[in-house]
């Protein structure tokens, strides 16, 4: 027995010798699996072959396999873009109590929330999430875990990060009510804390010059916070415009954390690129975002996670949790039946870093056929993130961010859980 462990370990251990190798000397590599889903139809491809030279996908289905080529032959697997995750906080995770959660937030150092972070980007690429992007994070740990992965010096999915997500004093953004006499500071514009038309601009322009690709803004309430009430205004629409403004001149695009409808119609005429949870929007609201191009994230696993466990918060969260938990069925239902685009988006850290693929089963449970749901997490997710020129979809000439899930999960949405292969820019990551 001793033997065959032995052997079955040095037969992985050679494999991924020679896969490294390979990738190393430029060697081609060849993927085969049952099956293809491309991120752009309804359907499968049978029989699926992919030639990846360097960090781009050189061929589909070619007449001839070059003949130095490294062939992975997946079995019967399907194989899909990289997963995109147009939503999480890598840079943290909730457990289980949040009393000490809240403890700890406070007393760790920026340093060890980046090493804890980095373990929360690996089980996401694990995961099959080759991109994410990152909506708000403190002390700019976030920057730094997107540049440390860029630079190879720890494993993880390419991230689009905000910085510190802007809102108003006493709102969503800011911190939680924690008394002056205990030596608390009032946060700033550089933590993304605003108030009037100037301050929402400075907040914009700090989070980009210390590296934000993307503006996470607060026009409305949230749930895991105690002060403030989920659904309503908590910026003016004077500063909502200023925010959204300042963004799309410097070529940031701007996700608003909306639960509340009038937030969210006022964002949304202030010109966002996404509405993130969007739970107790009406469908007025949807159709106009509809008319104007505007994605919905839904976060859908968000919800149900903090459902399980609901009783485990203070009151005030409970009470919020419940009520939005209660409006998202309807309003995810409602955006389908109206034609809103739907961008991939579990808010994880709220839940488990690594189920992000939950979503998927969340979806076409509230109706989101299979296909669709699917191509919220590769192809919509790139034209949301502004990366679609070269990621979303297995096309020749785009990066080989590329994966494998046993089986069909146009058949069975749950193999998205059971990812087996993960290829990021050409590098395998997982086998």
């Amino acid at each position: 027995m001793t033997n065959k462990i032995y052997s079955a370990s040095m037969k992985k251990l050679v494999l991924s010798l020679s896969l490294i190798a390979s990738v190393a000397a430029g060697q081609p590599i060849v993927l085969k699996a049952a099956r293809m889903f491309d991120g752009t139809s309804d359907s499968v491809v049978r029989n699926a072959v992919v030639v990846v030279d360097g960090k781009r996908i050189a061929a589909i289905s070619p007449s001839s396999i070059p003949p130095n080529a490294q062939v992975i032959d997946l079995g019967d697997a399907t194989l899909l873009p990289g997963f995109i995750d147009a939503h999480v906080h890598l840079t943290e995770e909730a457990s289980d109590n949040w009393y000490l959660d809240h403890f700890q937030d406070l007393m760790r150092q920026p340093a060890e929330q980046a090493l804890l972070a980095s373990t929360f980007a690996r089980k996401t690429i694990d995961a099959g999430f080759t991109t994410v992007r990152n909506v708000g994070a403190s002390d700019y740990v976030d920057i730094g875990l997107r540049n440390a992965i860029n630079n190879g010096w720890v494993v993880g999915p390419r991230m689009l990060v905000s910085g510190y997500a802007i809102g108003a004093t006493g709102g969503h953004g800011d911190a939680d009510p924690i008394p002056p006499s205990r030596g608390f500071q009032q946060l700033t514009a550089m933590q993304g804390v605003c108030n009037g038309v100037g301050d929402c601009r400075a907040a914009v322009r700090y989070q980009i010059k210390y590296g934000a690709d993307v503006i996470k803004f607060m026009p409305s309430g949230g749930v895991l916070s105690l002060s403030d009430p989920v659904d309503a205004p908590e910026l003016s629409q004077d500063e909502m415009n200023a925010i959204v403004e300042e963004a799309h001149h410097w070529g940031r695009k701007v996700a608003a954390h909306c639960h509340g409808d009038s937030a969210a119609r006022m964002a949304v005429q202030a010109g966002v690129d996404s509405i993130e949870h969007g739970s107790f929007m009406k469908p007025e609201t949807l159709a106009m975002m509809r008319d104007k191009g505007v994605y919905l994230v839904p976060t859908l696993l968000a919800g149900d996670w903090i459902g399980r466990k609901i009783d485990k918060f203070p009151p005030s969260i409970a009470a919020k949790g419940r009520a939005a938990l209660a409006a998202r069925s309807d309003m995810f239902r409602n955006a389908l039946r109206t034609g809103v685009k739907i961008a991939f988006g579990t808010d994880s850290a709220v839940s488990p870093h690594g189920m992000n693929a939950q979503e998927f089963a969340i979806m076409t449970g509230l109706g989101m056929s299979p296909a669709a749901a699917l191509r919220s997490a590769t192809s919509g997710g790139a034209a949301l993130l502004g990366v679609d020129d070269r990621l979303g979809t297995i096309a020749t000439g785009k990066l080989a961010d590329i994966i494998a899930v046993p089986g069909n999960p146009l058949d069975d949405i749950r193999q998205t859980e059971h990812v087996l292969f993960v290829m990021k820019e050409g590098a395998i990551v997982k086998r």
